[in-house]
């Protein structure tokens, strides 16, 4: 079966930064679009970044524009989200998934996307 481990979450000192990593196993996670959500307590669930099938382009939430960068590791099957500058805002739990459909990248909606993984927590402290 398809599964996603997330991991990397920890608690980071605004300003910092993190490393988050998505492994994918099942099925190679370079025939298919990657994307990253987050949810804060209280709030709705949030595109954050995504990376195209094969790596052709990248995708990111305004609210993170130019600080975070989203990757892949082939040689690990992973897809890596390098997260610099944190803020406050920027506390959730974030999860991995992927779309159904392979070779296509269906955009910041997440009812497209039907693997998940566990998810990883990050906490940003002032």
């Amino acid at each position: 079966q398809v599964q996603l481990v997330e991991s990397g979450g920890g608690v980071a000192q605004a300003g910092g930064s993190l490393r988050l990593s998505c492994v994918a196993s099942g099925r190679a996670s370079d025939t298919y679009a990657v994307a990253w959500f987050r949810q804060a307590p209280g709030k709705e669930r949030e595109f954050v970044a995504a990376i195209d099938w094969g790596g052709e382009g990248t995708h990111y939430a305004d609210s993170v524009k130019d600080r975070f960068t989203i990757s892949r590791d082939k040689d690990k099957n992973a897809v890596l989200m390098q997260m610099s500058n944190l803020t406050l805002e920027d506390t959730a739990h974030y999860y991995c998934a992927t779309p159904y459909i392979p070779k296509w990248y269906p955009g910041p909606d997440w009812n497209y996307y039907d693997r998940w993984g566990q998810g990883t927590q990050v906490t940003v402290s002032s």
